[in-house]
């Protein structure tokens, strides 16, 4: 299994054991996970594997022992060559949809969250739980059922219900906070802190974020190990971005791929909730806080983003770019892929898409470059967002004759 070296701190590089730690003593700095990476690793060690799920990376995720993995046993997510969508969007010859909408609890969440579920049991935690703006909620709960842990979430009372409901099904007990998600956050770190509860994004987050850079991982074994040109990312917290960027240096210093240089990193934002975008656009080391966010897509309305800064920084390592788009744009992206690829997402994946069409359309992407757009969660649970643009059902009579007219 994966064996860790030190966790280092982000800012200041000092090392610490691994243990139920997550910012630096020194400068309250994040810390990640470093790895001691056996010499004999090679993209045949990944191929080799029956293992369909993300656990076949194992050496290069956080724990120690697989007696201690919590999986729901999710294949791999589909990459799919998204030739019809990239048609609609000005002829676009390698467009790539990486559709983690298909995962066990229907979104990217199941990745992190089983990772640090799994560290939580190897470390004999009592209880773990989440802040969330829905589907951590759901990921979280599920894979807290699987271990048999008592499970938290904290959340804005104002999520969608089908995600409040997914999360209660599975057992969790749900603090629904009249406040906002960062108000959801700071009561999460004060109760997990003082329980030794885990909470797997805030005092588990070192191990937590690990999960997301397999998103990395499969994209490359996916596409036989080539760097993609493009990758277009949705941005909440900021963690996944940071995370998938980390995973592609991970199979760089491996030696698997030779050179990310020319990858170029798109961060996605909705209007309404796009502080990192405008800390971009304004050509900004600080993102400022959005107090109360306002956008459909809750489950990246989050005003304070934790890897904010980072995000910065990896747009400028990567000459990315930052932009957002609006409700709108959004609800038409997400019908647009859906008409096109037969992909129905949630908001987010709208955002993301909906960016890729503005790009393309003010020719900051070249439609010969091979483009990954992440999709990371699913419509079905938020259906309301589209509502408006759907056409009315009128109920007509069972007569073949009226039917028929009707569809001529």
């Amino acid at each position: 299994m994966g064996i860790i070296k030190a966790l280092k701190c982000r800012e200041c590089n000092k090392e610490y054991s691994p243990t139920f730690v997550y910012i630096c003593e020194e400068c309250f700095g994040p810390l990640d996970v470093i790895y001691k990476l056996a010499n004999n690793i090679t993209k045949q060690t990944f191929e080799n594997r029956s293992d369909l799920t993300y656990w076949r990376y194992f050496e290069i995720l956080p724990v120690e022992h697989k007696k201690n993995i919590v999986s729901l046993n999710g294949s791999i997510t589909p990459l799919q060559k998204a030739d019809n969508l990239g048609n609609r969007l000005g002829g676009l010859k390698n467009l790539y949809i990486k559709n983690d909408s298909v995962n066990p609890t229907f979104s990217f969440k199941d990745r992190p969250a089983g990772v640090a579920v799994s560290k939580a049991k190897e470390m004999n935690l009592p209880a773990v739980g989440c802040a969330s703006t829905g589907n951590l909620a759901s990921a979280t709960a599920a894979h807290a059922s699987k271990a048999q842990l008592p499970c938290y979430v904290f959340a804005p009372f104002d999520l969608e219900h089908v995600k409040i409901a997914q999360a209660l099904s599975y057992g969790a007990k749900f603090i629904a906070v009249e406040g906002t998600y960062d108000d959801a956050n700071r009561l999460a770190s004060v109760i997990g802190d003082s329980n030794g509860y885990g909470i797997v994004n805030i005092n588990m987050r070192p191990y937590y974020v690990e999960g997301s850079k397999t998103l990395a991982f499969e994209v490359l074994e996916q596409l036989n190990w080539t760097v993609p040109d493009v990758l277009v990312i949705p941005v909440g917290s900021g963690a996944m971005l940071n995370s998938i960027c980390k995973g592609f240096e991970e199979m760089m210093d491996l030696g698997i791929i030779s050179d990310i240089s020319n990858l170029r990193i798109i961060a996605a934002q909705p209007h309404g909730c796009a502080p990192i975008v405008d800390a971009y656009k304004n050509k900004s080391n600080e993102v400022i806080p959005v107090e109360r966010p306002d956008t459909i897509a809750k489950s990246l309305a989050i005003g304070d983003p934790g890897d904010g800064s980072y995000v910065l920084k990896r747009l400028r390592q990567f000459n990315g770019i930052g932009e957002e788009v609006s409700n709108d744009e959004i609800k038409r992206a997400i019908l647009l892929l859906a008409k096109t690829e037969g992909i129905f997402t949630e908001p987010a994946g709208g955002v993301s898409v909906g960016v890729l069409k503005k790009l393309i359309e003010d020719n900051k992407i070249d439609r010969d470059e091979k483009i990954v757009c992440y999709v990371t969660g699913n419509g079905l649970k938020t259906t309301e967002s589209i509502l408006d643009l759907l056409p009315t059902l009128n109920p007509v009579k069972p007569n073949i004759q009226l039917v028929s007219a009707m569809i001529q």
